[in-house]
């Protein structure tokens, strides 16, 4: 456990993750909890045969389509409340900015295996990969709600690329699966209450098994080319702005996409 802002900072820095255990009250996560079933029920009943044959994780969870305006307000103080933006603001101190939120859970099929990547990886081909971890990064904030065996990280790969074990089973080449264990993965336990903050293009895998459901905030630096990436959906109205406490990490979204 570290405790300090600036072993939080340098421990992102140098391995791209840090985890807070017990950042979040009982209270705060059970009314958080409460929120995101809400949108996962709903939202399994609209996906049964993806959730039963394939899923394992969900998108756009303030948007409108599941959830009525008082629980994404809810969402949306969760979100840019202030144990959250003192962890934003410290690694990104100018004008941070909401990209999304995705909901993680097991797969149905106990034959799926979770799989290492890199979150550029679906964006890009190698060479961009390779540009991609040298540039500005998405942030990873995840909040499990119940206690789960948690994620397994490469520490320092948000800033080196893959050695060749690695290359090799992110790829699936050379008779390796993408599920095989790498040689420097650190496996990260997660409790109800913890808060892991990590980069999105560090390799990383979640660890499926036990009551998995983990709800993750992405957030960028406005430097980065991502607001095309941000569904208009997911953000808060004008109107909703009014009734969250601390609305900037959103106008700053809104602002680069010209929504306000």
């Amino acid at each position: 456990m570290i405790n300090k802002k600036n072993d939080w900072n340098s421990q992102y820095q140098d391995e791209g993750f840090f985890i807070l255990r017990n950042y979040f009250t009982v209270a705060e996560i059970s009314s958080l909890r409460k929120v995101i079933l809400k949108f996962h029920e709903a939202w399994k009943h609209d996906n049964k045969t993806f959730y039963q044959e394939e899923a394992f994780n969900s998108s756009l969870i303030t948007g409108s389509q599941y959830l009525l305006g008082e629980d994404r307000v809810k969402l949306f103080n969760f979100i840019s409340s202030a144990k959250m933006m003192q962890v934003i603001n410290l690694l990104i101190p100018t004008s941070p900015a909401f990209m999304n939120t995705q909901l993680f859970f097991n797969p149905v099929r106990p034959e799926q295996k979770d799989f290492w990547h890199r979150d550029c990886q679906y964006d890009h081909d190698l060479a961009g990969q390779k540009k991609a971890i040298q540039e500005t990064q998405v942030v990873h904030l995840r909040v499990p709600l119940f206690d789960e065996l948690g994620m397994e990280l490469v520490p320092g790969t948000h800033k080196r690329w893959d050695n060749q074990e690695e290359h090799d089973v992110r790829q699936e080449e050379n008779g390796k699966l993408s599920s095989d264990d790498l040689s420097l993965g650190k496996k990260i336990p997660l409790a109800a209450g913890d808060l892991l903050v990590f980069s999105a293009d560090m390799i990383h895998r979640g660890l499926y098994g036990m009551d998995r459901l983990a709800w993750d905030i992405l957030v960028f630096d406005p430097a980065g080319d991502f607001a095309d990436y941000v569904d208009d959906d997911c953000l808060p109205t004008v109107s909703m702005l009014k009734q969250i406490d601390d609305p900037r990490l959103f106008e700053n979204t809104m602002k680069l996409k010209d929504l306000v």
